[in-house]
């Protein structure tokens, strides 16, 4: 099966897609901050440059798009590969999955702990504010 769009137009499609500041990024921020945690984004200094960092109590929340970053969770659609040109796709999304870990496991060496939210499980906001509670600890309001 062939793309449906032209080079040009799937490249400037692609150039379209934000590494930051997304939707589901968005969400975990507003649910975040409306439970009362303060947080500082993106820091350079830490490997990965987690999503939230909450630098006193040694926290990082890293928000992951399914696609991009190969959510293999039960029933995510969004995760699917594609079936073209998978001679870019899956070397991509699996380096993209060894360079997750890689900074994961970086962190967790310095002392950090890690959550992984997956784009799939923002659509529960009941359910991300019990998880990020749970990892994040007492409220802090």
């Amino acid at each position: 099966m062939s793309d449906k769009l032209s080079p040009e137009r799937r490249s400037q499609n692609m150039a379209a897609i934000r590494g930051k500041d997304t939707k589901p990024e968005l969400i975990v921020r507003r649910v975040v901050h409306g439970l009362g945690y303060r947080f500082r984004l993106h820091r350079k200094d830490l490997p990965g440059k987690p999503d939230l960092v909450f630098g006193p109590r040694k926290k990082v929340i890293f928000v992951h798009g399914c696609f991009w970053h190969g959510c293999e969770r039960e029933g995510c659609l969004d995760a699917r590969r594609p079936k073209s040109n998978t001679g870019y796709w899956n070397p991509k999304i699996e380096g993209n999955k060894a360079r997750d870990l890689q900074h994961q496991s970086a962190l967790r060496e310095a002392g950090w702990n890690v959550l992984v939210i997956w784009d799939c499980e923002t659509k529960d906001l009941a359910a991300l504010e019990r998880r990020i509670v749970k990892f994040l600890g007492k409220r802090a309001v």
